[in-house]
């Protein structure tokens, strides 16, 4: 597969930066997405000392959330 794409770079000389570029961005995007999952506060992976209040939001979506017991965003009327 490789020597067809050098073989199309070497007939469509124009077909040479959209193969850096595209080659070029997929390591990017990679290191992108691992710094993201190291260094992000939000992001914990150590199950046992997880710095995670009762208050704090750890789901995205909850189905089961009693609405109840929410604080109010605004006043009373």
């Amino acid at each position: 597969k490789l020597c067809q794409i050098l073989g199309q770079a070497n007939n469509l000389p124009s077909l040479i930066p959209p193969f850096i570029l595209t080659g070029a961005g997929g390591p990017e995007a990679a290191l992108y997405v691992l710094r993201l999952a190291l260094f992000n506060p939000d992001v914990s992976w150590d199950r046992k000392n997880n710095k995670l209040g009762p208050n704090d939001q750890h789901k995205f979506y909850s189905v089961n959330e009693d609405c109840s017991k929410l604080r109010k965003e605004g006043p009373d009327f």
